[in-house]
């Protein structure tokens, strides 16, 4: 079978061979939490969100458009996982047919994971599209091929912000870039056409950086957090053959060629910058996926130019393939019922529906999740919110103005902590149970923040502090009112230890533009942080109302 596909003729039966396989899986494969959540995006286009770039949410809205269904919302991820194979085909001179299948049939995540609606898949077709155009430009630096590497780098960006580290290291990889005035061309052009993200950015305070590079951050190391990232990486580009292909790609020669350094530095270049992220804190396998098409190139030009074995490649093709349709297999039918592998795959319909049953048509509140409520938005059509306390991240339904329809009407409380509220019901999800309450009536406040002059305190114990913040509205509605009052909540290390109800009312707040908040530092010393908060009914944990800030007691 092998040698069948050793021939040029062959490559557009494998091309479909590899889409009727992505077109089935997304098909009958339920979402994942994620890709609800970006399915969610879609319904409120905009220049950015919380967590990433839109791209993803104009892709989803465009094949939703087409299919209302799983295949419409991955459609446009089976096109880009195609047309990334037919870049990197394009991108290896000499090919030996043999060698470029059997290192595709080894990379599960790509056959699996290439249909699925993630920022990822997008960022890892523009990166290839990048590295293609970037050839074309060393070949040629017109103002064709000018426009659109400028072109390709927004593209990029706009998919996934980790695609500035390949614009980095090819610039590492060939500083003569600095001395051709047609790259800063290049670069202009993508900074205009990124503009509105990044004006998007501002207007919000950058919400991303804020995430990303502050608020992900673990208060200390854990060794775990390296060997993961580390395990991740093989599992990633294998499962099987992952750690052989890093060793081949680490062991090409590059230096006479300018294209093969780009290639080389942005493999090393990532993969050693999210080593070193793990220092920091807990870093996903899959922010290194932008380094598929380098990999894959070096590792084949390695295997043909030095001649080397392809004994493992070939025992471990079956193996790879039967573990890959085991895995396809598992994706569309539960027959591991006991074993809980992503079990957010599976049953979406059956528990969406047992808590739209206890709904009745009232709208749901989910507690601290994102997933959630996404996940009952699509299978269960109801009216969806998730209310994120000051204790749990924030998301992109921070941002969105839904709490408007809510106010003063009879809702259902859902969390998947049972210490949340005092639950009156609950129903059973393939991720654990889900306790209800109903709430009559709902208030919260999300989109009311509040600005501090300063984002560092210092006190002294049991000291009080008098904190000015300014007071931001973000309700396109007037605001219908409760007796909320303005409070925070304070944390040190990874334990929310602390919650304080102040005095002030939030309808007085909102009368001026500024107000004063009293906070009374701990007997404990230490640095905490420190969130403003509303907390608008009993049974609610207090919400998110301001940036996270530093307060430290000695």
């Amino acid at each position: 079978m092998i040698r069948f596909f050793t021939k040029d003729q062959y490559k557009n039966l494998v091309w479909l061979v590899w889409a009727v396989l992505a077109i089935l899986q997304a098909s009958f494969t339920e979402l994942m939490d994620d890709e609800a959540y970006y399915w969610v995006y879609s319904g409120h286009l905009d220049w950015g969100y919380f967590d990433h770039p839109p791209m993803i949410a104009l892709l989803i809205k465009a094949g939703f458009a087409l299919f209302h269904n799983e295949l419409g919302i991955r459609a446009a991820m089976i096109v880009m996982n195609i047309l990334t194979l037919v870049l990197v085909d394009r991108l290896i001179p000499h090919k030996n047919y043999r060698v470029f299948y059997l290192i595709l049939a080894g990379m599960g995540a790509m056959q699996v994971g290439g249909m699925l609606a993630v920022p990822d898949i997008p960022l890892i077709f523009f990166a290839t599209l990048y590295f293609y155009i970037y050839r074309n430009f060393l070949e040629s630096q017109s103002w064709k091929n000018t426009f659109l590497l400028g072109l390709s780098m927004a593209l990029m960006f706009y998919s996934k912000y980790h695609g500035i580290l390949l614009v980095f290291f090819t610039l590492i990889a060939n500083l003569h870039l600095l001395r051709a005035y047609r790259y800063y061309i290049a670069v202009l052009i993508t900074t205009v056409l990124f503009f509105p993200h990044l004006y998007w950015q501002y207007t919000h305070d950058f919400p991303s950086l804020q995430y990303h590079l502050v608020e992900r951050n673990a208060s200390s190391y854990d060794i775990s957090y390296t060997l993961d990232y580390v395990l991740g990486q093989v599992l990633l580009f294998g499962p099987l053959i992952g750690w052989l292909l890093l060793y081949y790609a680490f062991r090409s020669q590059v230096q006479s060629n300018n294209f093969a350094r780009a290639l080389k530095y942005s493999l090393v270049g990532v993969l050693a910058f999210f080593l070193f992220s793990t220092f920091k804190g807990r870093v996903e396998a899959n922010w290194t996926v932008m380094v598929f098409a380098p990999l894959m190139i070096l590792a084949h030009q390695t295997i043909v130019r030095q001649e080397l074995s392809l004994k493992i490649l070939k025992v471990t093709f079956w193996p790879s393939l039967i573990l890959v349709l085991i895995v396809r297999v598992y994706l569309v039918w539960d027959f591991m019922p006991g074993v809980h592998v992503r079990p957010e795959i599976h049953n979406n319909r059956e528990w969406t529906a047992d808590v739209a049953a206890r709904a009745e048509g009232r709208p749901v509140v989910f507690l601290n999740s994102y997933q959630l409520p996404s996940k009952y938005r699509y299978y269960a059509g109801g009216v969806s919110y998730s209310l994120n306390s000051a204790f749990s991240r924030r998301s992109q339904y921070n941002y969105w103005n839904t709490e408007e329809s809510l106010w003063g009407k009879d809702v259902l409380l859902v969390s998947n902590h049972p210490g949340a509220f005092a639950y009156t019901d609950s129903v059973v999800s393939p991720q654990g149970k889900l306790y209800l309450k109903t709430a009559s009536p709902y208030f919260s406040y999300s989109l009311i923040q509040f600005a501090p002059a300063e984002k560092d305190f210092h006190a002294a114990p049991g000291e009080t502090l008098q904190l000015k913040l300014g007071v931001q509205n973000g309700y396109t509605a007037p605001v219908l009112l409760n007796d909320a009052r303005v409070g925070y909540a304070l944390r040190k290390g990874e334990e929310w230890n602390f919650t304080e109800q102040g005095d002030l009312l939030l309808a007085d707040a909102l009368k001026q533009d500024s107000v004063v908040l009293k906070i009374t530092a701990p007997q404990e010393k230490g640095t905490y942080t420190l969130k403003v908060s509303v907390f608008a009914l009993p049974e609610l944990p207090p919400t998110h109302n301001s940036q996270g800030l530093k307060l430290t007691v000695e």
